[in-house]
């Protein structure tokens, strides 16, 4: 039996500008696009960090700023930092009484226990280097801070994006050059969550699955709304042929048909969502 291949080293570099470039891209369509999906975890995310009137909350890779704006809405002192500066401005925009900065996931520009919670909502699949985002998040945290982060479920049943991604490998290319991130589904597994968070020096992992579902007028809006405002999606749609494409969305079509429903689509979306202490 041949041996399973290995897959290509992760270009951190590349990945990291890729990530940049697109999320200052997308800024004000995300809102529009995923929000109603992603700020379905904001509440349990929050749980999960103990998040509650006086904690000293930091949002990484804040995106719009859902997770900061709940928070302060408990009564948290709460700060987002996002690396794109058009997200900063997005936001600023929607929450103009959070305090919103540019920053960096991989390099946390906070003294040490500045913090007694840190959330991460969807961006570990957004880093080039996940493990150290997760790294970084120790040493901003009081004594027995909490650290929470949700990504998605494996695609077999996360299909918003497993339908996408199955449609691009029935219709199109999913080698298409672009730089090489981490695995998108590799959080999926809980145990790879419970092994990273306890290498940073957390400790009483817990990981659950949120049901989450969406529900989205057709498979052609499915596949704009991943154009307007995905960026690891969006980059691998927007570097397919126009041939391709076409093929693209019309496999989309039928894998999506059996989640008709009164006229439009009824999709599962559950997302894992990861909490632990600082040890």
């Amino acid at each position: 039996m041949a041996a399973p291949l290995k897959p290509p080293p992760v270009d951190a570099e590349g990945f990291r500008r890729l990530e940049h470039r697109g999320w200052t891209e997308v800024g004000p369509a995300y809102d529009g696009a995923f929000g109603p999906l992603t700020s379905q975890a904001t509440g349990p995310l929050l749980d999960a960090a103990g998040v509650k009137a006086g904690t000293r909350l930091l949002d990484v890779a804040c995106g719009p700023g859902y997770l900061a704006a709940a928070g302060a809405a408990r009564g948290a002192t709460a700060t987002g930092i996002d690396f794109s500066a058009s997200m900063v401005a997005e936001a600023r925009r929607l929450h103009p009484g959070i305090e919103v900065r540019e920053g960096d996931a991989e390099s946390l520009a906070f003294p040490d226990a500045s913090f007694d919670a840190v959330v991460i909502g969807f961006g570990m699949l957004h880093f080039a280097r996940p493990e150290r985002a997760v790294a970084e998040a120790h040493p901003v945290l009081a004594p027995r801070g909490r650290l929470a982060f949700t990504v998605w479920d494996v695609p077999e049943r996360a299909l918003t994006f497993g339908l996408v991604y199955r449609a691009v490998e029935l219709g199109g290319r999913m080698d298409v050059g672009l730089p090489q991130g981490p695995d998108f589904f590799k959080y999926s597994d809980p145990a790879e969550c419970r092994t990273t968070l306890e290498r940073a020096g957390f400790r009483g992992a817990g990981v659950v699955t949120l049901p989450l579902g969406w529900r989205v007028p057709s498979a052609d809006a499915l596949l704009d709304i991943v154009m307007r405002g995905g960026v690891r999606s969006r980059a691998l749609l927007r570097a397919q042929t126009p041939e391709a494409l076409v093929a693209i969305r019309e496999e989309l079509r039928r894998l999506t048909r059996p989640f008709e429903r009164d006229g439009a689509l009824e999709l599962p979306a559950p997302c894992v969502l990861a909490a632990a202490e600082k040890a």
